[in-house]
């Protein structure tokens, strides 16, 4: 097997790049792929979990697609916004947040995105865990969530290239095997008797709008990480509309479905065993294991990218103060490993006492910060620094884009607050909420409040250069180093 070449056309070629920018010479792929990618990841099971709460939250079943469809569309934007800045920088997505929070102040959002890969990480190891102890017949939970782990492990290894393979596969399987479960819930269910169960109330339908552009945006901090490698020639209304088109069609048919499980079955019987209801609906026998089968491929797919994304952000929080861009692959194999080993364990623990669902609601919680951050990333690239970064400096914390900048983190922390009130989530429910019946509009609070506060604040403040700088000329012979180019490990 090939490894450490860059360039290499094989799919098992080792990633050798992380946080630093791909080079011109090793941009590869087609836009097509960013499709195949999204619409694989969505596809999935916690995707029709997803569409199966909007019936817990009381929401008619056609209101609930209906408003499903809006949240992925207007979440949908916000995620694609940020893919499209990949080819451009030919960076992960979450060290651009240097560019407004500052070198070391983007350890803010990093950490709670970290938090995030955590927790839906741990959701696929338990999800996964179960499907693989029904595939081989294993009693003991422990088997099928270890081995789950160990493959999200070696998928994030390898890196780039092998995630999108999955990312093609997980699109074709997840297409066919949803696709038979869906045909079967018509043949043997009362699909009809899913809609007009309850009247229609305009809380349970922003609550599902709520519930899908919150599914959508909290890609946000992934997708650049995924189209970085594209020939920076590439347009960005091509990875716009492959990205967009791929997350809301694969998100919005996986929600459907759910939504029709409940609304047949019922949301407590669905609830109370996903993987085996929905073999249970395939009829069972060797077709029920082909969509637990199913099931693993697909999550296997987002899950790579909850490892791999981990990795991201944990190095970028290192190399804030340590101003390395590179590391060995000793180093990036060890973090890829201890991420994925300490989510498999938590998961253990809290499969076993209960917790799980207590913290699913906590990472849930955790969505209201990325859309504060989502507004101020997008805002100064395509608005104020218009696709002008020094990339060079985004590794020297005392450089023009400073340790910290106080401009976006307090605008951050402004439209984090300015939530509050009209939050309606498990942990809290905010007084405009209750006002309203239970819907939630922060994330629109969010929205409006932080564009408001740091749009014109960063137009007076940051620092723009005249041009994409991509790297500092070349030093005369005989100079030092810079300390950006240090490797680490």
């Amino acid at each position: 097997m090939q490894t450490d070449t860059p360039g290499s056309e094989s799919l098992m070629t080792r990633e050798i790049r992380t946080i630093e920018r791909v080079p011109d010479a090793e941009r590869h792929g087609r836009v097509g792929n960013q499709f195949s990618l999204w619409f694989g990841v969505n596809l999935q099971i916690t995707a029709i979990v997803d569409g199966a709460i909007a019936i817990t939250f009381g929401a008619e079943a056609m209101a609930a697609i209906v408003g499903l469809f809006i949240g992925n569309v207007i979440g949908g934007i916000t995620m694609a916004l940020h893919s499209a800045q990949g080819p451009r920088l030919g960076l992960p997505q979450m060290i651009s947040s240097r560019v407004q929070f500052g070198v070391k102040g983007a350890a803010l959002p990093l950490v709670l995105t970290i938090l995030m890969y955590l927790g839906f990480q741990m959701t696929s190891v338990v999800l996964c865990g179960q499907a693989l102890n029904l595939i081989f017949g294993w009693n003991a939970p422990v088997w099928g969530m270890v081995l789950f782990g160990l493959m999200t492990t070696c998928v994030a290894v390898v890196g780039y290239r092998l995630i999108h393979m999955i990312g093609r596969i997980a699109s074709v399987v997840g297409l066919i095997g949803f696709g038979y479960v869906a045909i079967r819930l018509f043949a043997g269910y009362d699909v009809q008797s899913a809609f007009g169960q309850v009247d229609f109330t305009w809380a349970s339908f922003i609550l599902a709008i709520a519930l899908a552009a919150g599914w959508q945006m909290t890609f946000a901090p992934y997708v650049a990480d995924y189209s970085r490698y594209l020939p920076q020639r590439t347009s960005v209304r091509a990875t716009f509309w492959s990205t967009f088109l791929g997350s809301v069609i694969g998100a919005q048919i996986a929600m459907t479905l759910g939504v029709l499980i409940a609304g047949a079955l019922g949301t407590d019987a669905f609830l109370a065993s996903q993987v085996g209801s929905l073999g249970e609906i395939a009829g069972g026998g060797l077709v029920a294991i082909l969509i637990y089968v199913v099931i693993v491929v697909n999550k296997l797919s987002v899950n790579s990218l909850n490892a791999y994304g981990g990795f991201m952000c944990i190095l970028t929080i290192i190399t804030g103060w340590t101003s390395h861009q590179r590391v060995s692959q000793t180093v990036r194999t060890g973090i890829i490993v201890g991420f994925t080993v300490f989510a498999t364990v938590v998961a253990l623990i809290a499969n076993e006492v209960g917790f799980l669902s207590v913290f699913k609601n906590f990472v849930l919680a955790l969505l209201t910060v990325f859309i504060p951050w989502s507004v101020i990333n997008l805002v100064d690239y395509y608005l104020i620094s218009k696709e002008r970064v020094d990339i060079p400096a985004l590794y020297d914390a005392g450089g023009p884009y400073r340790a910290f900048n106080w401009v976006a983190i307090t605008s951050y922390g402004i439209g984090v607050l300015a939530q509050v009130p009209f939050m309606s989530q498990a942990l809290y429910t905010g007084p405009v909420a209750q006002a309203l019946g239970g819907a939630d509009l922060s994330w629109l609070v969010a929205i409006v409040v932080t564009f408001a506060v740091y749009t014109p604040w960063a137009r007076r403040t940051q620092y723009v250069p005249d041009r994409l700088i991509t790297e500092r000329p070349a030093d005369p012979p005989g100079a030092p180093a810079p300390s950006t180019g240090r490797a680490l490990g």
